[in-house]
């Protein structure tokens, strides 16, 4: 039997995951009084933004895959805000840069979290946005106890806070004990007058709801954005910029749904976002490994280990040269996800040999990036940078409730180490601009009201036991490395496995392809190996030329997922122990 740290949870009432314990609990409460998987989703995604907000925040993103039990459609809801008006290769050119900051004020979009949620909400849920925000509301009012992950990361980030970000110090500093209670009395403040504005006499549910978008991006909260921008801010170099974010782009903010991205393997169909994130990489891994006898070779073995990152560099190396925001550039999507074209690149994967080069198949390579070529020194990375914790990740949530309808969702950006709070709001701004090319010929270049290509990336799938699934995680470029290998587990080497002993499963992740965040260094040829797996099985990789940095032994991601059965209605759910927040519950 599989190693698991606790049990699969199963049950017949719906089911919920979330980054957060509380979190999850609110969305169980939300189902537990006949709401959706829509509405459960939103409350979860508002209160995360107050229970993790070195995670995620209101003005971040969050890619939504929404599964309709009555149509059987699939729906990708984009909460990617687009770049500013202003945004152009000339104008950071002009400031002297050579790509874009990760942190200050510079790297800001139009915020597209809060808009997504209520897009969610409006379309497919069944509440009132009083119901979903009152749980997120009650936790920055009355605040909520501390945990480690947060206290150490405030701690890292206390003297940044006091010497460049003052009103990031006046929510977070002093940094409470595990157990004591956080608290955010100004975002809580503009929560409450976001409640209470859905609640104006004469409105209907989906008006209310209407209404507080139309001020989240047309009123007063565009207009302290604005004047937020027009004041320089520090970002992690010493340099003071000023953003060019406007109300004048909040107003003109639309949330896109579109269809899923899919493709068919082993009999279980996977749906992802499109090409503005980093979904379809996934999809490109798994018709590569389409031509190997996984089952074969056997979970956590040298020889499946190998071909699972190899596959990877070379879908990567594609998401490096191809993706974009495809309302912008023309994308080979057909080519990219086909059959042929992983036939004609599996040729490039040998079993004995380790590649070091960057090998798109269609595309090119965006000029001026730091590569890191073979032979050369990687270079250790700035401080703000180098410790995980100070970074920032992201968060995840699932849903699925009795009526089948499911949700996927990966919130993250306008976390506080990379932009400051704004004092009369209680929320920084996300700096996911960082992720555009400053080539004007490349797919992903920053232009004016453009999607930056994300990392986020959830997921759902159809198994081929006729389970449906949602699952993700946090971890940037790793996501849809580490979603893979779980997916493998429930898929390729054993189809009736326990699904936490699948997301118990140690995991390795390539570092080949170069990072999508600020400062965007590659690292040819390495990969990180949880230290559970065994010593002779990194050895071999090793000796076929692997560079191989051991990770702690629970220290990849946090996968959670979510499964319901059509048939029987029998849910299940299950969470990662890696940082030991993530929970997840079923109800009877």
């Amino acid at each position: 039997m599989s190693f698991t740290t606790r049990p699969t949870l199963r049950g017949s009432g719906g089911a919920v995951s979330a980054g957060h314990y509380l979190a999850s609990t609110i969305g169980a409460e939300i189902l537990w009084e006949g709401g959706n998987a829509a509405d459960s989703a939103c409350a979860m995604g508002l209160a995360l933004q107050v229970l993790e907000p070195h995670m995620n925040g209101p003005a971040g993103e969050v890619p939504i895959i929404f599964f309709d039990a009555k149509t059987s459609k699939y729906h990708v809801i984009c909460g990617q805000g687009v770049s500013p008006a202003s945004a152009s290769v000339d104008k950071f050119v002009s400031l002297g840069l050579d790509r874009i900051p990760g942190s200050g004020l510079l790297g800001a979009t139009v915020p597209g979290a809060f808009g997504a949620w209520c897009e969610l909400l409006e379309r497919f849920g069944t509440t009132t946005f009083e119901r979903i925000a009152t749980p997120a509301l009650r936790l920055a009012r009355e605040g909520f106890p501390n945990y480690g992950f947060l206290r150490d990361t405030l701690h890292l980030l206390s003297n940044k806070f006091k010497k460049f970000w003052p009103s990031s110090a006046e929510v977070y500093l002093p940094v409470s004990d595990i157990g004591d209670k956080v608290q955010n009395l100004k975002w809580a403040d503009t929560l409450e007058s976001l409640i209470l504005i859905s609640k104006s006499p004469g409105k209907s549910r989906d008006q209310g709801i209407r209404k507080v978008r139309d001020s989240f991006y047309c009123g007063k909260i565009a207009e302290e954005i604005e004047s937020f921008m027009k004041i320089p801010a520090c970002d992690d170099f010493g340099n003071l910029s000023r953003g060019l974010l406007s109300a004048s782009d909040m107003s003109r903010h639309k949330t896109p749904v579109e269809p899923s991205v899919s493709l068919v393997y082993r009999n279980s169909t996977v749906h992802k976002c499109s090409f503005w994130s980093q979904g379809p990489v996934f999809l490109q891994q798994l018709q590569l490994l389409a031509g190997f006898d996984l089952s074969s070779m056997g979970s956590g073995t040298p020889d499946t280990l190998h071909t699972i990152v190899e596959a990877a560099k070379l879908a990567f190396a594609d998401r490096e040269a191809c993706y974009g925001d495809p309302q912008f550039s023309q994308i080979p999507e057909k080519l990219l996800l086909s059959e042929e074209y992983a036939e004609k690149r599996r040729i490039l994967l040998n079993n004995d040999e380790v590649s070091f080069g960057q090998r798109p198949g269609v595309g090119r390579l965006p000029a001026g990036w730091p590569w890191i070529e073979e032979g050369e020194t990687v270079p250790a990375e700035p401080q703000a940078f180098a410790a995980s914790k100070g970074r920032g990740d992201t968060t995840h949530l699932d849903a699925v409730d009795t009526q089948g309808n499911m949700v996927s969702a990966t919130p993250s950006g306008a976390w506080i180490m990379s932009s400051p709070v704004i004092p009369s709001l209680g929320f920084p701004l996300g700096t996911r601009a960082q992720m555009f090319s400053l080539d004007p010929d490349h797919p992903n270049c920053v232009e004016p009201n453009k999607r930056p290509r994300t990392t986020l990336t959830p997921s759902m799938a159809e198994l081929q036991d006729g389970r449906r699934i949602a699952f993700g995680t946090p971890g940037g470029d790793q996501q849809d490395q580490w979603t893979l290998q779980f997916f493998l587990e429930i898929v390729d080497f054993d189809p009736s496995q326990e699904l936490q002993a699948a997301i118990d499963a140690p995991t390795v992740h390539s570092l080949h392809m170069p990072s999508s965040f600020y400062p965007r260094t590659a690292k040819p040829g390495w990969m990180a190996a949880e230290s559970r797996i065994d010593a002779e099985c990194i050895a071999d990789l090793s000796k076929r030329g692997h560079r191989i940095v051991q990770s702690g032994p629970w220290e990849h991601g946090r996968v959670m997922a979510v499964t319901r059965n059509p048939d029987s209605g029998l849910c299940e759910a299950a969470s990662s122990p890696r940082s030991g927040i993530a929970y997840s519950i079923v109800l009877p």
